[in-house]
């Protein structure tokens, strides 16, 4: 203990301790200034706003700000591709120099998806079930068949497709569905107010019959037609089926 003392004392030892307190004050200065520039301590600055912004701008002004960025995308429909809709940082947050933010924007790509099976679905449910797959219903087709609004076909560009077809989003489907008339049926024309020969020309279009003629007729040339059985409240009868007529030249 009393060697150990007397050393304390010696001018090696005070030597030795200022050296050592240099060294570590060396090694705290190269530490500070170390981590200052690794961190670019009091470097910092505000991120722009990007969303909203043509990704073609967003990237002008992170070039021009020295931030880094990393690109992702998604598919909207009926949105402007390159549109960012996202952004991380948020805009304002306060960065480092050379930080990268992330950006999310419209692809122009649409995926696929696999069409659905609507076939035999009504309307309505055809619908929903087209939209949720972010496709479009386009044009409707109304054929003869007693399955009224329901669908019968479904085309894409002209053809038929089939379901598990592998179709981009955002296209447009026609729908192929039944009016609710039979094959061999016609919807019951208005004929009041028609002369004879008018009322023929438009029964043999439909393929219907003039059935029996009765009333106050002077002149068959210029009377009109006041009544018909059946009327337009039948809606729908047979091909063939004779309609009776009543005249008057009144």
């Amino acid at each position: 203990m009393s060697k150990l003392l007397l050393y304390l004392k010696t001018n090696e030892f005070r030597k030795n301790l200022i050296y050592a307190l240099i060294a570590i004050f060396g090694l705290f200065l190269i530490i500070y200034f170390g981590l200052k520039t690794y961190t670019k301590h009091g470097d910092s600055q505000e991120v722009p706003v990007l969303k909203g912004l043509h990704i073609r701008e967003a990237i002008k002004i992170l070039d021009e700000a020295g931030l880094a960025y990393q690109i992702d995308s998604v598919y909207q429909l009926d949105a402007q591709p390159g549109l960012v809709i996202e952004q991380d940082p948020e805009a304002s947050s306060l960065v480092k120099s050379g930080r990268t933010v992330y950006l999310t924007i419209i692809t122009q790509v649409a995926p696929e998806v696999d069409f659905p099976n609507i076939i035999e679905k009504n309307l309505i449910e055809a619908t929903a079930i087209i939209k949720n797959l972010s496709l479009k219903v386009g044009d409707t087709i109304y054929i003869n068949d007693i399955a009224k609004d329901v669908v019968l076909d479904a085309k894409f560009a002209g053809q038929s497709i089939k379901t598990g077809r592998k179709i981009s989003k955002g296209s447009s489907i026609t729908l192929v569905l039944g009016n609710g008339k039979g094959a061999d049926d016609v919807e019951v024309p208005v004929l009041i107010n028609l002369t004879l020969s008018e009322a023929k020309f438009a029964l043999q279009g439909l393929g219907l019959t003039i059935g029996s003629i009765s009333g106050n007729i002077t002149d068959t040339l210029t009377a009109r037609i006041i009544a018909q059985h059946p009327d337009s409240t039948a809606r729908i009868i047979p091909i063939g089926t004779p309609i009776n007529l009543t005249f008057s030249n009144d």
